[in-house]
């Protein structure tokens, strides 16, 4: 007792759907309100966080860079003052880690002494240039320098 009568569907068939899931909208009163995306809003914001977190990075790397410069200048003055003291007068053998004093004599000799500029009294014969430690490596920090010597260097 099969009957062959067709069912009639009063919906017209362009307007319902065999896959609702896959409709960019919603396919029901109670379904979610899908709203279509600004994508040239969406890629300014993109865009600007990208550049915003890439000038970070930067200025990470630019103070990274600074640093670098700033112990390498260390490291240069280091070996700039110790090619002037091993050229210079010493009379002593200096003894690492102690602490000693680059003078100028008139004549333009260099010269190594013990002794602070504040411990040679009213007449000092030389003129100060820096004072220094010996550091293990035979290089030479310098812990002051005179303004002369600061101007002349810079």
């Amino acid at each position: 007792m099969q009957d062959n009568t067709e069912i009639f569907n009063p919906i017209d068939k362009d307007k319902i759907t065999e896959t609702p899931h896959l409709l960019p909208y919603a396919h029901s009163v109670g379904g979610a309100v899908i709203k279509p995306i600004d994508k040239g809003r969406t890629k300014g914001l993109a865009v600007a966080a990208m550049h915003e977190q890439s000038n970070m990075q930067l200025d990470q790397i630019r103070k990274q860079v600074e640093l670098l410069m700033s112990q390498a200048k260390a490291i240069h003055d280091r070996v700039e003052i110790s090619e002037q003291i091993y050229l210079a007068d010493i009379n002593f053998k200096p003894i690492i880690g102690k602490i000693y004093h680059l003078y100028e004599r008139k004549n333009g000799q260099r010269v190594l002494s013990m002794i602070a500029p504040n411990e040679w009294g009213r007449s000092r014969p030389l003129d100060f240039i820096a004072t220094v430690k010996l550091l293990a490596d035979h290089t030479w920090e310098i812990l002051q320098k005179s303004n002369d010597c600061q101007r002349n260097n810079s």
